[in-house]
C-alpha cells in the first residue's frame, strides 16, 4: 500500500540531497540562529 510504515528513501540515502536545507545539521544551525536572535532582541529591549 502507499505511504505504510517503510514509505521514503532509507536513511542514510543521499540521491535526493541537492541543497541540504532539511538536513538535520541545518535545521539545529537554524534553531541556534533564531535562539540567539531571540536573546539579542530581548536584551535590546531590555536596554531601551
Amino acid at each position: 500500500m502507499h505511504g505504510g510504515a517503510g514509505s521514503g528513501a532509507p536513511r542514510g540515502n543521499r540521491n535526493g540531497l541537492k541543497h541540504g536545507l532539511y538536513t538535520r545539521e541545518e535545521q539545529k544551525r537554524r534553531r541556534v540562529v533564531m535562539d540567539l536572535m531571540h536573546k539579542a532582541r530581548a536584551t535590546l529591549r531590555e536596554a531601551e
